[in-house]
């Protein structure tokens, strides 16, 4: 017994028939490329960007802002561990910058009193 290759329905044949193509879509639906999951969506850095601003902020406003800004800092910096958020950079960044903005300005201040208290002590003879 020969086996004919252009005869799909012969007795005995051991692989069966091929199942046939299915039928093109109609125009304009072409198959997704691409499997799997959509990418994930940006995560946040509002708090982190909050506290660079706010320290850099902070020389302008003698400091003020800079407090809120360190605030801010290590909320992002909780979030960041969390999973929540992204801009540990920023956040280090703001917290960093808002530490040396306080401390500048609480030198300068006890710079100016320790002046101020010199004058008054200062007698004239």
């Amino acid at each position: 017994m020969t086996h004919d290759p252009y005869n799909p329905k012969q007795p005995g044949d051991p692989y069966g028939q091929q199942p046939p193509y299915g039928q093109p879509g109609p125009y304009g639906q072409q198959p997704m490329y691409g499997y799997g999951y959509p990418p994930a969506p940006p995560k946040p850095q509002t708090n982190a960007i909050l506290a660079l601003v706010l320290s850099c902020v902070g020389f302008v406003t003698c400091g003020v802002t800079a407090i809120v800004g360190v605030i801010f800092g290590h909320i992002a910096m909780g979030r960041i561990k969390r999973g929540e958020e992204e801009g540990r950079g920023m956040a280090l960044a703001g917290i960093i910058v808002g530490y040396v903005v306080i401390a500048g300005w609480l030198l300068y201040l006890a710079i100016i009193i320790i002046a101020v208290i010199a004058a008054a002590n200062q007698g004239t003879y």
